[in-house]
């Protein structure tokens, strides 16, 4: 049994109110985010994931609540060993006094990372957000965690300008690459180079296949075997509510096989980054 478990290196914790999106009536469709720490250890039991790093949920443009979140991912922490927390933080200047506030956290028992998106404003290179980015960066170097940045194609969270950050920070800092790139541009981009020269320069940099669009996951492992590095930067997350853990695992496990690729990407990279 414990052999067919894995590691989720990146999913949410937390509730958000219905919002409406792109103009439409007010939706709720991260259907399957949990309210309490509770529900959350009774969906890791139900998947066989045997440790997790679980940070706010987000999304909604109101990143008030997200960091009201932070919370209760500490809670889940403290409640089961399995368990690391993530705690919310933002670029955006407006934003800098709870940034402040959750940097605070860091150093609480059960914190590993740091979670910071663009998808609510800023950008890696506005200079309005550089001080924010700074305390970020310096209190993931200090504290020694992984900084973890949602990335997308086109906008500010395209990785022409989240790979900004590694340039500025990955030789001190881990950074986790959430989705890949999130799509078509973001996989080429990094698995036709960029990924694997980040490494070959000493670069702290990490990703997972969440929102992979279906050639990536298998081109990755590909071009992990013909470049010979990266094999340890690859990490199994299922992104719930956002993603499908079923789904997600399924994609990981038949692009990674059952070798040793397959068992570092689905346990043991997660290991040796958090220190299980």
């Amino acid at each position: 049994m414990a052999a067919n478990r894995v590691n989720d290196a990146h999913r949410h914790l937390g509730v958000m109110p219905a919002f409406p999106f792109y103009g439409g009536p007010p939706v709720q469709p991260d259907i399957s985010a949990r309210a309490t720490v509770k529900q959350f250890i009774e969906d890791l039991d139900r998947e066989g994931t045997e440790r997790a790093v679980v940070m706010p949920n987000y999304g909604v443009p109101d990143a008030s609540v997200s960091f009201s979140l932070n919370p209760l991912v500490l809670e889940a922490a403290a409640t089961d060993d399995r368990i690391r927390a993530g705690i919310w933080v933002s670029p955006r200047p407006q934003d800098a006094e709870l940034t402040d506030q959750a940097l605070g956290l860091a150093g609480e028992p059960g914190v590993v990372a740091l979670k910071t998106s663009f998808l609510l404003g800023g950008r890696a290179d506005d200079e309005a957000c550089a001080p924010q980015l700074e305390k970020i960066f310096q209190t993931a170097k200090d504290r020694d965690l992984v900084v973890h940045v949602h990335t997308s194609p086109g906008s500010a969270s395209d990785i022409d300008y989240v790979g900004k950050l590694v340039d500025a920070y990955g030789d001190d800092v881990k950074i986790h690459l959430v989705h890949l790139g999130g799509g078509v541009s973001g996989h080429i981009k990094l698995i036709g180079h960029r990924l694997f020269d980040w490494i070959e320069a000493g670069k702290k940099v990490y990703t997972d296949c969440t929102w992979a669009v279906g050639f990536a996951p298998r081109w990755l492992a590909k071009a992990i075997e013909e470049r010979g590095v990266g094999a340890d930067r690859l990490l199994f997350a299922s992104d719930e509510p956002w993603g499908d853990f079923v789904g997600e695992r399924a994609r990981m496990e038949a692009a990674s096989g059952d070798g040793e690729l397959g068992r570092m990407v689905l346990r043991e990279n997660f290991s040796a980054l958090y220190g299980f």
